[in-house]
């Protein structure tokens, strides 16, 4: 699997395997391929540019792995996918996070330049909207770690200019903004003084500040100093994954809709159900064990999760849990404020059945129809929520 995988293997599910493909588990109606496709869906996380970091693979066409390219976007309705561009926490404090953040922008641009009858870069809300009804799927970007920003403000001004539009504080360790929800070491108690100065600046740009990943304490933070509306581009909630603190808390969505922002679920296993989460704890222990027997540089290590996995059946969550993580915050704190932030790309073989790859959209429509929810609804959840948040983030922007 892809590099990111492999890492967030350590750090959540400890999978590499294979990719699955589209699979729907109930028949979706026509109501709901309609929903799908006439409407924007924003999908606030996608992998794809470090996917074909190493191993460059032309997502303009069908591919045969990986879980997003143009023929399953367009089946799926995608027209709005941001593109994450993912920097490792083992890069930060170095000059090489800098510059592997504008290689994987690069890699953005050629996916646009090869197919500008598919795609095309979108730097506002409006351009989204417009070139939705162009017909083209719109590739905006957000950075996955601040690393990249090296303490100088006027780095976040050049990758605003290159196209950044949100950035994720902090990934698996803490680094010179904040503090990681990864990471036991509380090096800042939060946000950095620079981290703090940061916040106010993101402001002033228009760029969006996505808490993902962060500490409780840098959330809580960045909700205290923000002057706009924040998001959670691809994260779930800790009700339904007890003690992981990736996930978010009830008191941390409520503070949440008061700033008026919203959380993006995460599709990903073990985001979603606490049996995913301990069959993760139940791979570390046991690859722990062949360190000991074995050795850490052994072949059984390296096997380890595939022996494993033949002893313990990964519990993929399902389409129906995904939707209940929906409606929690629904009736927590309201449907304007709650969105899609999939991780396809980026978790490996542990997506839920019925939502493997981006053209199972169709499937998560036909399930919130199915539990009630309205027309109107649904187009907020798939991407005019999201839409609203980043408006009022440049209107906020455009008044400094």
């Amino acid at each position: 699997m892809f590099a990111k995988s492999s890492l967030r293997a350590a750090l959540f599910c400890g999978l590499t395997g294979t990719v699955g493909l589209s699979s729907a588990v109930a028949d979706v109606s026509e109501q709901a391929t309609r929903l799908a496709q006439q409407n924007i869906i924003v999908d606030g996380h996608i992998d794809v540019p470090y996917r074909i970091h190493d191993t460059w693979a032309d997502v303009t066409q069908a591919t045969a792995d990986g879980d997003f390219d143009y023929p399953r976007a367009k089946q799926g309705g995608l027209n709005a996918p941001f593109m994450s561009i993912y920097v490792p926490a083992s890069l930060d404090n170095s000059a090489e996070s800098t510059q592997l953040a504008h290689r994987l922008i690069d890699s953005v641009e050629a996916i646009v330049y090869r197919a500008p009858d598919k795609f095309a870069i979108a730097t506002s809300a409006a351009q989204v909207k417009q070139q939705f009804e162009k017909g083209l799927i719109s590739l905006p970007m957000g950075m996955e770690n601040g690393s990249p920003i090296q303490g100088d403000i006027n780095n976040l001004k050049t990758f605003y200019e290159r196209g950044i539009r949100y950035i994720t504080l902090a990934h698996s360790q803490a680094n010179h903004i904040s503090d990681s929800s990864y990471d036991l070491r509380r090096k800042w108690k939060g946000l950095s003084p620079f981290g703090k100065k940061l916040i106010a600046e993101m402001n002033n740009i228009g760029m969006l500040i996505d808490i993902s990943h962060v500490s409780d304490d840098a959330f809580y933070q960045v909700i205290e100093l923000t002057e706009a509306p924040v998001i959670a581009s691809h994260s779930s909630l800790r009700h339904f994954t007890p003690g992981f603190e990736r996930n978010m808390s009830d008191e941390m969505l409520k503070k949440l809709g008061e700033n008026g922002g919203i959380v993006m679920i995460n599709f990903g296993s073990g985001f979603v159900t606490k049996e995913a989460r301990k069959w993760r704890d139940g791979l570390s222990k046991y690859t722990r064990k062949l360190v000991k027997e074995h050795g850490k540089d052994s072949a059984q290590v390296r096997n380890a999760e595939t022996s494993y996995r033949e002893q313990q059946p990964y519990p993929y969550s399902s389409l129906s849990q995904v939707l209940d993580h929906i409606d929690y915050v629904v009736k927590l704190i309201g449907v304007e404020h709650v969105g899609i932030g999939s991780d396809y790309d980026g978790v490996g073989d542990t997506l839920p059945t019925g939502l493997k790859d981006v053209a199972d959209f169709p499937n998560l429509v036909q399930g919130l129809l199915d539990r009630g929810y309205s027309e109107a609804d649904i187009t907020n959840i798939l991407g005019r929520n999201f839409l609203r948040v980043w408006e009022e983030v440049e209107q906020y922007a455009s008044q400094q």
